[in-house]
């Protein structure tokens, strides 16, 4: 599968060239600190397809990288990241049959599972800096970070529920790991949000600041990690991982069923058709 199908050729899912003025992700290297930066302020930082394509290419160049020490992950503008880009090309994947775009959308999500592994699988710790909207996609990108700070505007929820959608990469699990199943149930079955007092009460968050000592704070805490000593460093996160996400890759896989299932479900049509009316859902379990 070159290029994922519903976006035919749009996005090369082996192309590892970001062109010039398409980037979502930027890096750059400063002091051992590798400072990943969502870069879509104008759309929130929405989240697409080329998203996670981009963010697999950036973990590989940090996993052999010896002078990235420790991974710092930012939002630009006013929000982390609001969730999925519906306006990004080819948002919709397309099939012959029902079965097939079913298949088609499970080896979509599973791709994207992949380049998440990669991210939340790098052996330099990844600290997340999050600030404003941090919703749906963009809250289970935060929780793949290994510690997590945030400014005290900011805004969790995983509304995917409500739009007809299962929760598709994982970070109702992360949930139930970091805050315990009632929780991971609560957020992921209301869609309702908390904000950073909350989500620290938790345990969701290692710390809140103030909006303007946002980026210093999650700084200083990537600082830190990257002065220890790296092989050290390394094997705490993969033994802590080791411990803490013991069956996660099983579940993950039922996770991308789940979500190809019930995003060709007529309940997700109506779901979005419901959004953008602006109207209540009205589903019928079908």
């Amino acid at each position: 599968m070159r290029q994922l199908e519903g976006e035919a050729a749009v996005l090369d899912i082996l192309d590892h060239d970001i062109a010039h003025g398409e980037e979502r992700i930027t890096l750059r290297i400063e002091d051992g600190v590798g400072v990943l930066t969502l870069c879509r302020p104008d759309r929130l930082n929405g989240w697409s397809w080329e998203s996670s394509r981009q963010l697999g290419i950036m973990a590989d160049r940090i996993r052999f990288d010896d002078s990235v020490r420790a991974v710092l992950l930012r939002g630009e503008g006013r929000a982390f990241c609001a969730g999925i880009d519906v306006t990004a090309p080819g948002g919709g994947i397309t099939g012959r049959s029902p079965a097939e775009r079913t298949h088609r959308y499970y080896e979509g999500i599973r791709w994207v599972r992949e380049r998440f592994a990669a991210f939340a699988g790098l052996p330099q710790p990844v600290v997340a800096a999050v600030q404003g909207y941090c919703l749906g996609f963009g809250f289970e990108l935060a929780l793949m970070a290994d510690i997590r700070i945030a400014a005290d505007d900011a805004v969790f929820a995983l509304p995917e529920a409500g739009i007809g959608v299962a929760v598709d990469a994982g970070g109702d699990m992360r949930i139930a790991r970091e805050a315990g199943a009632g929780w991971a149930k609560y957020l992921a079955l209301t869609g309702r949000r908390i904000d950073a007092a909350t989500a620290e009460r938790i345990g969701l968050l290692q710390g809140v600041t103030p909006p303007g000592e946002l980026d210093r704070t999650a700084r200083s805490v990537a600082d830190a990690v990257a002065a220890n000593a790296p092989l050290a460093v390394r094997h705490i996160k993969r033994s802590v991982d080791a411990f803490a996400d013991a069956g996660m890759a099983d579940a993950l896989d039922r996770t991308a069923l789940a979500a190809a299932l019930t995003l060709t479900s007529q309940d997700c049509a109506e779901g979005y058709a419901a959004k953008a009316a602006r109207r209540p859902p009205r589903f019928e379990g079908r």
